[in-house]
């Protein structure tokens, strides 16, 4: 803005030192009315340039509502979203004091991540989990956005279902179904409580999560890349369902021949497609990876990456001990040796053929929905067959206690 100063007189002189012509009949007034001039000119000036520099600094209010524990304000969504236009459907938009209502102010954590808090909260008589996102956490708007827009327009009984959204000022939240069982990996550790996974409860866990899978790349339109698959983003239901959740990172792809992507790498080192880290070129096979990651945990209860192991990386681990023949040697010894042996060998093998460093040796997830299906009538069978066996014990030793002896 261009301030253009008034024109003020010294006894006839302008201030580049030109001759100003004076007015005759009026020349003893003169200098009266050219010095009143300057000075309320000068005065004129000082206002304008003080009002300029107190509006400039001055910063609008903003009322803001309560929020949950350890949130701070922060200005990466309001960076972000003038990039990223406002998610489209309004039909599930909830707002804050909703969310407050809900989560009766933030009084249950369910869960902390590096994207935030999750709360439980009730919402017409049924529980909900809260995704709050930190506005320190690198999901910023561009996610969120991605990640509900996704789950409007995608439903599969084995992806976690969207039951609504915040997106109310500097306030985000994502509202799921509750999962009562939480993650994969929680159940896995034992951090849930003393009860182990059996092996049958592993392998149904393992074919729900990849049929979730295998309907992001073969049943959506537009088809699409989860990018975060793992175990920590698998929920488990009151009965152990198993649900694919964070979409956060989720990518569509092209639908005209094209099998990848060219984007920036993202993802859970450990679970990275290595391909895809060097290349850039993301595909449903990098996916494929992360599964195979995904179901050496479900057999091993080991670590993706344990620097104290003789082969830190879990791929490189198991490679490494099946070298010695013994397939006992890397299941979980929770199970106590209570699995089919053929079962396990055969989801190894899978697991193995997933994470293959390249991306054309891998199979596609319908394949390994197929092949995860077969472990689990496998173990049903081992199971039905121990029953029969146990039963027909039961039955033999009935009648020979009770049997009449010997005349």
């Amino acid at each position: 803005m261009v301030y253009q100063t008034p024109f003020i007189t010294f006894n006839g002189y302008s201030l580049d030192g030109t001759t100003i012509p004076t007015v005759k009949g009026k020349s003893s007034k003169s200098p009266v009315v050219a010095i009143a001039a300057s000075v309320a000119g000068v005065f004129a000036l000082i206002v304008i340039v003080a009002t300029f520099f107190v509006v400039r600094k001055k910063k609008p209010e903003r009322n803001t509502a309560p929020g949950p524990p350890s949130a701070s304000p922060g200005v990466a969504k309001s960076e972000t979203r003038s990039s990223n236009p406002s998610i489209i459907s309004k039909d599930r938009r909830i707002t804050y004091s909703e969310v407050l209502k809900m989560t009766n102010n933030f009084e249950r954590v369910l869960g902390k991540g590096g994207f935030g808090t999750v709360y439980h909260g009730n919402l017409d008589d049924a529980q909900v989990a809260v995704k709050m996102l930190s506005h320190s956490s690198a999901q910023g708007y561009k996610e969120f956005k991605a990640e509900v827009e996704l789950l409007l327009r995608v439903h599969h009984r084995h992806l976690v279902g969207l039951v609504g959204y915040c997106d109310d000022g500097d306030n985000l939240a994502l509202i799921y179904e509750y999962m009562a069982n939480g993650d994969l990996r929680e159940n896995m550790s034992g951090k849930r409580g003393g009860n182990v996974l059996t092996w049958e409860n592993r392998m149904q866990i393992a074919v729900e999560s990849a049929q979730g899978l295998e309907y992001l790349h073969n049943g959506c339109r537009p088809p699409m890349v989860h990018r975060d698959v793992k175990t920590t983003n698998i929920l488990l239901t009151e009965r152990y369902g198993a649900k694919l959740a964070d979409f956060g990172l989720s990518r569509s792809f092209p639908i005209d021949g094209e099998c990848h992507v060219s984007t920036v790498v993202a993802g859970t080192p450990g679970y990275l497609d290595p391909e895809y880290y060097r290349t850039n070129w993301l595909s449903e096979k990098s996916d494929v990876y992360s599964f195979g990651v995904v179901l050496l945990e479900i057999v091993t209860n080991q670590p993706v990456i344990d620097k104290t192991r003789e082969r830190p990386h879990i791929n490189e681990w198991v490679g490494f001990m099946l070298t010695k023949g013994d397939i006992r040697s890397i299941i979980d010894p929770k199970l106590m040796g209570d699995y089919d042996t053929n079962g396990a060998w055969k989801i190894v093998e899978l697991a193995m053929a997933c994470v293959n460093p390249s991306s054309n040796q891998r199979p596609k997830m319908a394949h390994v929905v197929m092949e995860l299906n077969e472990c689990v009538a496998l173990e049903i069978a081992r199971r039905q067959g121990s029953q029969e066996m146990y039963s027909n014990n039961s039955v033999d030793f009935s009648l020979s206690e009770f049997a009449p002896g010997a005349r």
